[in-house]
């Protein structure tokens, strides 16, 4: 049978492009549609992701993808239906690359997207539910039903003797897809396999993103003062945040004072006194795409020790970025960073996250990963398309507090571009006395 240009099987050339322009600087441009200049290509990032995660598959032993991994889901389907859905393991969809995805959505969702979703085909969209993490009991055989489901499709589409990889699953449904003589391994790799190299469109919405943070940086420093507490400034920039179009403010770390050293990872309901050193986290997410971005300011005014404490983090995270081009790997940066004794940690895996590189996508940790802890021994190659977050962190010799910085970079072809703008090459003091 001849195999037409629009088979799903085949990958054209088109679709995987990025269509990357360096000699521009990257837009962050409105966020509403307009008639008068294209922003994002929503069709055209939908065949991109498809596309990459269709290459993917090819190129593992796979036959077919079984998510229900909520950005994995976004990022096959276009689909998205609320950040509640993030830890209830309810949605999933099947992606064998002879065909378009199949999805499996929460009760009316699946209606409302034969209705608004023109992209996915209709009768590739089906109400779904299993077991809500243990809530509906395996007895009740909504995991047995589903298993046999995926199980006919696979044969239907000729791939049911391959593995089927899953990337989240509750365990009763991982043993009725073997009872039904599937073999289920890990799909997580190929995923991020697809999702490592961003095309254009993600790269603007992740700059986007981090536009939205700027503001909401510069929001902070106008209000960061004696009186406010950690717990102000969270409300503020989430209020903020979401008035500017964020989908998910998935978390704000708010640190200062004693509390800086060591890092606690989180906020609370601290007040902040004068010279206080303070360090924030703003990690949300716009169309899906999400920021981590530290920035480190004083209340007022600032100690001998705080400022040296800020100048060494950025000479450690100046001296990765200088690093960051197509080619390099990974244990190149993670050797311009203090071992975890140099700066007060017993090993490695103590310190791990503090000089740190993380990959940034539809999931707040994508590749590469970055550390001492694992990249000296197991090195990543960055690749040109690649987006991902450096930080470091130094406490004060003094004990004042600690300096935390964090930029996001776009690996072009031949270093990279830094789209967290918010200063940061000195110690931003708010509100000077």
């Amino acid at each position: 049978m001849d195999v037409k240009p629009t088979d799903p099987r085949i990958i054209l050339p088109d679709d995987i492009n990025p269509h990357w322009d360096w000699d521009r600087p990257i837009p962050a441009p409105g966020r509403t549609a307009v008639d008068f200049e294209e922003r994002v290509n929503f069709q055209r990032l939908h065949r991109y992701r498809t596309g990459r995660a269709r290459q993917a598959l090819r190129n593992s032993s796979l036959g077919a993808i079984l998510c229900f991994d909520n950005n994995n889901i976004r990022y096959l389907t276009s689909s998205v239906i609320g950040e509640w859905t993030r830890d209830k393991i309810c949605r999933y969809t099947l992606f064998t690359g002879n065909s378009e995805p199949y999805l499996w959505d929460f009760g009316s969702a699946a209606a409302h997207h034969r209705l608004h979703a023109p992209w996915l085909e209709k009768d590739h969209m089906h109400a779904g539910m299993l077991g809500l993490r243990g809530s509906v009991d395996e007895k009740v055989g909504l995991f047995k039903k589903a298993a046999k489901q995926i199980a006919d499709l696979l044969r239907h589409e000729g791939v049911a003797d391959m593995p089927l990889g899953v990337d989240v699953v509750e365990p009763p449904m991982f043993f009725a897809l073997q009872a039904e003589g599937l073999t289920v391994v890990d799909a997580q790799q190929v995923m991020l396999d697809a999702r490592e190299i961003k095309s254009m469109d993600e790269i603007i919405l992740l700059n986007t993103a981090a536009a939205m943070v700027d503001g909401a940086y510069h929001l902070i420093s106008e209000n960061l003062k004696p009186g406010a507490r950690e717990s102000d400034m969270v409300a503020l920039a989430n209020k903020f945040l979401y008035e500017q179009g964020s989908d998910d403010v998935e978390a704000i770390n708010a640190v200062s004072g004693e509390r800086c050293s060591p890092h606690p990872h989180n906020f609370t309901d601290r007040m902040y006194r004068p010279g206080d050193q303070a360090f924030f986290d703003v990690i949300q997410s716009f169309m899906g795409y999400r920021t981590c971005y530290y920035r480190t300011l004083n209340v007022g005014l600032h100690t001998q020790g705080q400022s040296d404490a800020y100048k060494q983090a950025r000479e450690w995270i100046d001296n990765a970025i200088a690093l960051v081009k197509p080619g390099v790997t990974t244990d190149k940066i993670a050797e311009v960073w203090p071992k975890a004794q140099d700066f007060g940690f017993e090993n490695e895996m103590e310190a791990f996250g503090l000089q740190f590189g993380h990959g940034l996508g539809m999931a707040l940790h994508e590749r590469p990963i970055i550390s001492r802890l694992i990249s000296l021994d197991h090195p990543y190659e960055l690749k040109e398309g690649m987006v991902f977050a450096l930080e470091t962190y130094c406490p004060a010799m003094d004990g004042s507090g600690a300096a935390r910085i964090e930029e996001e970079v776009v690996v072009t072809a031949d270093g990279c571009k830094v789209i967290t703008l918010f200063p940061a090459q000195e110690l931003f003091v708010a509100n000077r006395y």
